[in-house]
């Protein structure tokens, strides 16, 4: 892009006076970001052609992933870094006296996901662009996204994410690709030339509007697309006579009932209305992305029969599963296929990842809701039930309790899941447990009648994101030992194992990550005003908040040893430093008091000069991706403790490894493949099997009250939750307090208490060892190339979309 840093300045300085109308002096930080965002969007753009036509040409097969979330994070830095120029643009801002850092800083996070299904999506698009995979993203462009969490006084306060409020410079908008969705109103059948033809009459209809976003390959001419829709009023109230004939409230309510689906990601659901909602949206993004798809594929190809030879559609999770019915829909009413062809396109075009064994993430939907929202989409998938009953019937027959378990539509509602796995031609779990779960317990109907179609393809992380770019000296140490090979194939940073026994080698791996823990222990104090001792052992648990992931137990070991050093002051404990990042869903009362214990818990420990700054508790508001690029490298210790058998696989698990953190963690999703890699010497496992907590559900034998009356530890515990005075109102922590004892403890915190205890005194010992804790570290990272997304893509790629790669060639550069 430039040959030197002149080059780059040169172009810097007059993109700046002709967007900003600014010398340097003058311009700001932002408006630094912006000409630099700019400049890059617009260097990349004949590369980005090039990419789209060379797919138009040569008749590729091509996928697009579609999913309600894509966590993408700040994209300057990795965008320079695969365009091969951010040392040259870091130098060249520097002797301009502009501060690289600064400007990096001034971008906000894409607003467009809330968690790991979401970084999935983004690391996913990365390797696909980044191996030359013609593949593409396909979600909402929510205006607020998630929210922003703040805390006061211990409590999470949901404020909108106001992300877009300056544009954002990666995108262009495309109104000459935008498409009208409907919603409501009835169908009516019309027998044309002895065909049932069926006609919609909406009574509401919408603008899908695109917005592009380039997803730029490593180091490649590759330049794929994340499509996000946004969703407009189909009218100008302007020059619309109708309109202007009525009051402006109602035009106002109408503008805003429409937007409202590209509004807030994940609206809450408690209410009918906020579940109305929800299904719009996933209706919006299906329906605008299989239109857009069958226009873009209509226009370079001929018969639309042959569109699963070109095409693959992959949804991510349930959310995007009414892509089966509404491409039913288009091929019977709109290019006027029978059914049975319709069926056989359709079940070769879409592909579905299975993320969750939680029944309450395995979406249904209320018939009547579903059948009033999207009357035609209804019949089709009405008719998709009937047609599958019957099957089973055949299969089965008088098995009526089988085909009612298995059925798409029963006691009144739509179960996605099912959809999913009738209307796809692969289903795939996220780890090894997680699959075999599905296929031996959830889905063991479904894996009996369709075992062709199961498979696993255990997660993977982009290690151009989270190692090359948010750990830079250490990525640097590694392609000084073993060379840069690693970038392109990660599998390479195995022969970290040749050199994992050197000395120097683990020192240089330790001074890295003090230099880490520095970096985050300034902006702890930046962040909460609180002081942390750099030397002590970083214990990090950042994700999602929920009752599975267990930030509870988490916290009940901190007040157990907390209890032991109120009564041992000079209790021989290596120092420890506990961090907490997560957000709660806004209608998740548990959660958010758990957030509430967490800095209950932190006020009093951090307070206490009686413990002599042993503990310290730490929780980081508002945790995204940004935030987790500066976490993740200085942690210690990965906290990774869900119930066995309910974290369908993670992928802080493997970002923490990469960087070289020891895991502590029970046999439960990708946990179990780390630990197949490193050994039971270099990760810290502890509780119950998924089997044993099976058992525990099966037989109904737990007994969460007698755990807390058999053990003191706990009874102390569980007991301050209710008397220990760590909340100003004594009943904030009732609600925890009950889902343990009156609800029997369902994610078996008690249970894996005391392993927990010990697992942790034995981190404590292993610490001290420097020698064999920097070598465990070492071994964690040669291992944690095996969990890259370029390997899990590649195996996306070759097993279920059969998907060639395809080098672009391009001159702009």
């Amino acid at each position: 892009m430039f040959s030197d840093t002149r080059a780059f300045q040169r172009a810097f300085l007059e993109k700046l006076q002709v967007m900003q109308g600014k010398i340097v002096d003058d311009a700001t930080a932002y408006d630094c970001f912006t000409v630099l965002g700019t400049l890059v969007r617009e260097f990349i753009s004949k590369r980005w052609i090039d990419t789209n036509t060379k797919y138009k040409h040569t008749g590729c097969k091509q996928v697009y992933y579609f999913s309600m979330e894509f966590l993408i994070g700040r994209l300057l830095e990795s965008n320079l870094i695969n365009l091969g120029i951010r040392d040259v643009c870091a130098e060249g801002l520097a002797e301009l006296g502009l501060s690289f850092e600064e400007i990096l800083q001034q971008e906000s996070d894409a607003g467009l996901g809330n968690g790991g299904l979401g970084r999935l999506a983004a690391c996913f698009l990365d390797s696909l662009a980044s191996l030359q995979l013609p593949g593409h993203g396909s979600g909402i462009r929510y205006k607020h996204g998630f929210f922003e969490q703040k805390i006061i006084n211990g409590y999470q306060v949901e404020l909108p994410e106001y992300w877009l409020k300056d544009g954002y410079v990666w995108e262009i908008r495309r109104p000459e690709k935008a498409l009208e969705i409907t919603f409501g109103g009835h169908v009516q059948p019309v027998t044309e030339n002895g065909r049932l033809q069926f006609y919609s009459e909406p009574a509401e209809r919408v603008l899908a509007v695109p917005y592009d976003v380039p997803v730029i390959g490593y180091r490649n001419q590759t330049v794929n697309t994340l499509r996000l829709w946004s969703a407009e009023p189909v009218v100008d109230f302007e020059q619309e006579q109708p309109f202007q004939e009525q009051s402006y409230q109602k035009i106002v309510e109408y503008k805003h009932s429409l937007e409202a689906i590209s509004e807030f990601l994940y609206p809450d659901d408690s209410t009918y209305e906020g579940k109305l909602l929800r299904l719009k949206q996933q209706y919006f993004l299906v329906s605008a992305g299989v239109h857009s798809i069958i226009r873009s594929f209509k226009k370079k190809n001929g018969s639309i029969a042959h569109f699963h030879e070109t095409v693959a559609i992959h949804v991510n999770d349930t959310h995007p599963v009414l892509a089966i019915p509404e491409l039913m829909r288009i091929l019977l009413d709109e290019e006027g296929l029978g059914w049975d062809d319709a069926w056989f396109i359709t079940t070769r075009t879409i592909s579905y990842t299975n993320h969750t064994i939680l029944a309450e993430a395995l979406e249904t939907w209320p018939t009547d809701m579903f059948r009033s929202l999207l009357p035609r989409v209804y019949m089709i998938v009405d008719e998709i039930n009937e047609r599958f009953c019957k099957d089973l019937w055949n299969r089965y027959p008088g098995d009526w309790e089988r085909i009612h378990k298995m059925a798409i539509i029963a006691d009144g509602a739509v179960k996605m899941a099912h959809l999913a796995i009738v209307g796809s031609h692969s289903v795939n779990g996220v780890a090894k447990l997680h699959t075999e779960i599905l296929k031996k317990r959830e889905m063991q109907r479904f894996n009996q009648f369709y075992p062709h179609k199961f498979n696993n393809k255990t997660n993977g992380i982009t290690h151009r994101r989270w190692l090359l770019k948010a750990n830079p000296k250490l990525a640097s140490l590694i392609t000084e030992t073993i060379g840069d090979r690693w970038i392109s194939q990660p599998t390479a940073l195995l022969q970290l194992l040749k050199h994992a026994e050197d000395s120097s080698l683990q020192q240089a791996v330790e001074q890295v990550k003090q230099e880490n823990k520095h970096k985050l222990a300034n902006m702890i104090q930046d962040m909460t005003g609180i002081a942390v001792d750099e030397t002590s052992i970083f214990d990090i648990q950042v994700k999602r908040l929920h009752a599975y992931k267990r930030q509870l137990l988490n916290v009940f070991h901190i007040l157990d040893l907390y209890r032991r050093l109120r009564e041992n002051p000079d209790l021989d404990l290596r120092p420890r430093t506990f961090i907490f990042g997560a957000k709660a869903a806004p209608g998740y009362h548990l959660a958010k008091r758990v957030i509430k214990l967490i800095h209950g818990t932190a006020e009093r420990i951090n307070k206490d000069p009686a413990i002599r700054g042993k503990l310290k508790v730490i929780f980081l508001e508002n945790y995204r991706v940004s935030l987790a690029e500066s976490i993740i490298p200085a942690a210690d210790v990965s906290e990774q403790i869900s119930t066995a058998g309910k974290e369908a696989s993670g992928t802080g698990n493997m970002k923490f490894m990469m960087n070289g953190a020891l895991t502590v963690g029970t046999m439960d999703g990708a946990n179990i493949e780390i630990f197949e890699k490193v050994g039971n010497d270099n990760m810290f496992v502890f509780g119950l099997a998924a089997d044993e907590v099976l058992q525990f559900y099966a037989n109904g034998n737990y007994r969460a009250f007698e755990l807390y009356k058999k053990d003191p530890r706990l009874a102390y515990v569980m007991d301050q939750l209710i008397h220990g005075g760590l909340s100003a109102n004594q009943a904030d922590f009732q609600i925890i307090f009950d889902s343990i004892l009156a609800n029997n403890d369902e994610y078996f915190v008690l249970a894996d208490f005391a392993s927990y205890v010990d697992i942790h005194a034995k981190i404590d010992r292993t610490y001290r060892d420097r020698r064999r804790w920097n070598q465990s570290s070492i071994v964690n990272i040669a291992h944690s190339g095996g969990f890259s997304s370029d390997r899990t893509i590649t195996d996306y790629a070759d097993e279920i979309w059969q998907l060639q790669a395809l080098p672009i060639v391009s001159n702009s550069l």
